[in-house]
């Protein structure tokens, strides 16, 4: 079992910056995949972001260029760097890993922009 713990939410002015964290604990394999992942109201939930072990990265295009995930191997921690966010982004973000085929969800952490 892996416990996920979102934090770092809040309200934002369109154009500002938010950065989210998410603390993992647990049976956590080496080669584990993170993510992020929002779900606005009404709407289905959608892939934002990924890394891997190793670091490397991909972007949903919604939000390439603007956000930046990042791991700390050693604290068990990932990041979501948000910045020029967009009222468009305001969602329930939630962090994921992918443990060796098992996906495990935190709780969700509501991010709002307002315009």
């Amino acid at each position: 079992q892996v416990q996920l713990v979102e934090s770092g939410g809040g309200l934002v002015q369109e154009g500002g910056s938010l950065r989210l964290s998410c603390a993992a604990s647990g049976s956590i394999f080496s080669g584990n995949v993170m993510e992020w992942h929002r779900q606005a109201p009404g709407n289905q939930r959608e892939f934002v972001a990924y890394i891997l072990s190793g670091g490397t990265t991909t972007y949903a295009a919604s939000v390439k260029g603007r956000f930046t995930i990042s791991r700390d191997n050693a604290k068990n921690m990932i990041y979501l760097q948000m910045n020029n966010l967009k009222p468009e982004d305001t969602a329930v973000y939630y962090c994921a890993i992918n443990n060796r085929g098992s996906r495990y969800w935190g709780q969700g952490t509501q991010v709002t922009v307002s315009s």
